[in-house]
């Protein structure tokens, strides 16, 4: 494990501590100071889980509306715009999100500074595609089922969701963050009123590999868009 995996996750245990679970977002980015090396999950480069996907999707991408969850440096959103979608991108640390811009300043991608659990009101149904990387394995277990219905509010009828993430069976031991998380999680968001299309459970190619969990849900189409 890295330095900057045991600082990352210090952190994130004080805020714990604290009873201030997402804190620990802005205070890493900030302590940064620039340097990408310190954001363990910074690669500065598009997810390689997610341009596989792109590659073989069916989803038609021209002019539809895709929002980017805990979006980090922005490689994930540039990649979706690139691949024609209006994308809104979002991270709850202000520091995060000033740095996109300067990264990306002639960029069309609307980053902004929101908090999952306190979004926009307009955002509710509001997405064509919605993408969640690895922002569940790094909240604690009682906030996930929360996460999970929210995000999934996000997509609008006939919208879909990419939810990538580090996966575990319940024996396996979660260890520490970031948390693996379970396939019985996951049924949140069909509780959420999504339904599954694909369910993808692999070995990444990390050294050492990492088991992914890679899922694509549907809203059903006669489902409004808007609040009732």
């Amino acid at each position: 494990m890295t330095l900057h995996r045991k600082q990352a996750r210090s952190l994130a245990h004080e805020s714990l501590r604290r009873g201030r679970p997402l804190e620990w977002f802005e205070t890493l980015y900030h302590q940064a100071g620039g340097d990408p090396a310190v954001i363990p999950w910074a690669d500065m480069a598009v997810n390689p889980n997610l341009s596989a996907w792109l590659a073989r999707t069916d989803l038609i991408a021209a002019q539809r509306q895709a929002l980017v969850i805990g979006c980090g440096l922005g490689d994930d959103a540039e990649a979706l715009c690139a691949a024609g979608f209006r994308v809104t991108a979002f991270d709850i640390s202000d520091t995060c999100i000033a740095w996109c811009r300067r990264r990306f300043p002639e960029s069309s991608v609307g980053y902004c500074v929101a908090d999952l659990f306190s979004p926009p009101p307009a955002w509710q149904r509001a997405f064509d595609f919605v993408l969640e990387t690895y922002t569940l394995q790094v909240l604690p277990e009682n906030l996930r089922a929360t996460a999970i219905r929210q995000i999934a509010d996000f997509v609008a009828g006939d919208g879909r969701l990419l939810v990538i993430t580090r996966g575990r069976d319940a024996a396996d031991d979660p260890g520490a963050m970031p948390w693996p998380l379970l396939q019985s999680e996951l049924s949140e968001f069909a509780r959420a009123g999504l339904i599954e299309l694909t369910f993808e459970d692999y070995l990444d190619s990390e050294d050492p590999p990492v088991r992914r969990f890679r899922v694509e849900y549907r809203r059903p189409a006669c489902e409004s868009n808007f609040m009732s």
